[in-house]
């Protein structure tokens, strides 16, 4: 498939597949091995599929409002209508599968309060949202580092329909403290708008994506390590620590391998310098938002070609209705895993995600739940096409 524009549809749909894929396994595999040793499908997509989720919602904001270029006046403001609802539906959904008894922390609450915060940004260019996600993804987690000392330690329950009941409490934990705080992962969004305001279907473009999101994985990978040895090392964090901490001084090491829960302790300035999963630190976001350019940019190559475009329909079709496959996921994931292994329960959850996705696309329909969310954008705009965008989440467990 040589077509940009089909090609372009088709490598953003497969990048949402892989973290659709992505997310279910750090879900439902064991972090640990029998050695006690790290899994490398966890050291490989902790923290990541998730980042890669968020990232491509940008995408899709940005592709669904303008695409290069962002919408003015009335249009501008049907978008935002447009947005705010299918945000409303995202939350909505999320606060009822947080009621599914289970492990995994879900994102939706978080997501849709994403979108909500994302509207704000739609008439942007490229030109101003990569600057302003470059700022929002250094400076965020410096700002949430000093915040969080005032609110009561999270990651606080999954949200739910529950959470109502104490709404200061559940609005700290979404922003501030909980397993996706909205304050620094917005910078995701950003950096997923700024993306998609660029001409996505010229192979220059996405072999950029490639390049700069190499580069910047690496580069804060290299940077983190190196202030984290400057300043001590685990030694040095493990001392500044409190035994009240939400990781205490003798998890320290397990935390940096196997992941924290959206935020680090506050004790010190070190923790900032960290790049473990999940850590929201400047180095973790930049280092994920890296890895998830390289994916897109790699999956809008590759669909660039006949070959290629056909080899990713597989990931491409689940990967547009990703909001009906990762809430059923969440609904069948505890009694998947009451009955088989975990490795089982990936293998059954991805190929049926897969034959879902395909059947859906055979039909040419939409999934149940990206209609739901599709009907009250156009309900909520008046004016302009009804917006297009993608697909959720990821991970809970600490995907």
């Amino acid at each position: 498939m040589s077509s940009t524009g089909r090609g372009r549809l088709t490598g953003v749909d497969a990048a949402r597949g892989l973290a659709l894929l992505g997310m279910v396994a750090t879900h439902v595999l064991p972090p640990t091995g029998p050695d006690g040793e790290v899994t490398w499908p966890f050291l490989l997509l902790s923290g990541r599929a998730s980042a890669l989720f968020a990232v491509l919602a940008g995408v899709g904001l940005a592709l669904s409002t303008g695409r290069e270029q962002p919408r003015r006046g009335a249009a501008l403001s049907a978008a935002r209508r447009g947005v705010l609802a299918r945000a409303g539906v995202v939350a909505a959904v999320g606060l009822t599968l947080g009621l599914v008894p289970g492990t995994i922390a879900v994102i939706l609450v978080n997501y849709g309060l994403l979108f909500a915060v994302a509207a704000l940004f739609l008439g942007l260019r490229a030109r101003a949202l990569v600057p302003l996600a470059a700022l929002w993804l250094l400076a965020s987690p410096v700002l949430a580092h000093l915040l969080r000392p005032l609110l009561p330690p999270g990651p606080g329950p999954v949200p739910s329909w529950l959470s109502l009941l104490f709404p200061l409490r559940s609005a700290g934990e979404l922003v501030l403290t909980g397993y996706y705080p909205v304050l620094p992962w917005t910078g995701y969004l950003l950096a997923g708008m700024a993306v998609g305001r660029l001409g996505l279907g010229r192979a220059r473009v996405a072999a950029g994506l490639v390049a700069v999101g190499a580069v910047l994985a690496l580069a804060s990978a290299l940077a983190s390590d190196a202030l984290v040895r400057a300043g001590g090392g685990v030694p040095a964090l493990v001392a500044a620590t409190p035994r009240s901490s939400a990781v205490p001084p003798w998890q320290v090491e397990e935390a940096l391998q196997h992941g924290l829960y959206g935020t680090t302790p506050t004790a010190s300035w070190l923790w900032l310098a960290v790049r473990a999963p999940h850590s929201g630190t400047p180095f973790d976001l930049v280092h994920t938002t890296g890895t998830a350019l390289l994916v897109l940019g790699a999956c809008l190559l590759l669909a660039r070609t006949r070959l290629g475009a056909v080899a990713l329909v597989p990931l491409a079709a689940p990967g547009a209705m990703t909001l009906s496959l990762y809430s059923l996921h969440v609904v069948s994931a505890p009694g998947l895993e009451a009955v088989l292994a975990p490795v089982a329960v990936w293998a059954v959850t991805a190929a049926g995600a897969v034959a879902v996705g395909l059947l859906v696309r055979r039909l040419g329909v939409r999934g149940p739940l990206e209609e739901l969310a599709a009907s009250a954008s156009r309900a909520a705009a008046s004016t302009g096409a009804p917006a297009r965008t993608g697909s959720v989440d990821e991970r809970g467990r600490s995907g």
